[in-house]
């Protein structure tokens, strides 16, 4: 099953025409929708996911790795969270651990071999697709548990937001292109293959560091309004 899963990289011209309406993916994001039809994270979830998955994003992330860096910091950093809301954990759990499967996960798919291979294999690509949001949902989970200590969960949050800008970083100083996938689709929007790897790479380096702040102005705000004995703001 050799192809990529949002198809080829559209010419520039048709970009905003190419929408995926994959009849398994639209029923998938529907069931989620009514599973979570009463919970306004969940909703925002399911949002999140069809802007990756559905929009012209998701060709678009087949030409461009700046496209993709946006899609996986949409799935890491900002559906995940959302799902973590909408499915709550009481306490922690092994929160550490979550945060070593998830980074490893975040890393192991941005290796070169691995990470083409998921773009010209469908089963590959969802694996990864599947792999990053399920683990970075369970690293959520845990830190944004009712139970979890404060300290303990901003650590990890800027941990987590280190590492992906780590990443990022090493992805924007690369001397050449790391992706097959990516070197010749991006010349045909005027951008050179290392330029767009760098974009990427300042993507998941800088904006990405936004919803991480989020979070841990979340839960450093749980955290006082416990200390001060006024309810604590919910998901």
């Amino acid at each position: 099953m050799n192809a990529t899963y949002c198809g080829p990289p559209p010419a520039p011209d048709a970009v905003w025409t190419t929408w995926n309406f994959d009849p398994i993916l639209i029923a998938a994001l529907l069931t989620l929708g009514v599973l979570v039809r009463r919970d306004a994270a969940g909703l925002a979830a399911v949002v999140v996911l069809a802007l990756a998955f559905v929009s012209p994003l998701c060709p678009l992330s087949s030409a461009l790795f700046s496209a993709r860096a946006v899609h996986h910091v949409l799935l890491v950093a900002v559906a995940a969270p959302f799902l973590a809301c909408a499915f709550p954990a009481r306490r922690a759990g092994r929160s550490a651990v979550a945060f070593a499967v998830s980074s490893v996960v975040l890393w192991a798919w941005h290796v070169p071999g691995a990470y083409d291979l998921a773009l010209s294999n469908v089963a590959v690509y969802w694996l990864m697709q599947l792999t990053l949001i399920v683990s970075a949902t369970w690293f959520w989970r845990c830190v944004l548990a009712c139970e979890a200590s404060t300290v303990d969960s901003l650590v990890l949050i800027v941990a987590a937001f280190a590492q992906m800008g780590m990443l990022g970083a090493i992805l924007t100083f690369a001397a050449e292109p790391l992706y097959a996938a990516h070197v010749a689709a991006p010349l045909a929007f005027r951008i050179a293959p290392r330029d767009d790897q760098a974009l990427g790479g300042l993507i998941m380096w800088v904006p990405a560091g936004i919803p991480y702040a989020i979070a841990a102005a979340y839960v450093a705000r749980r955290g006082w309004a416990l200390i001060t004995n006024r309810s604590a703001p919910a998901c």
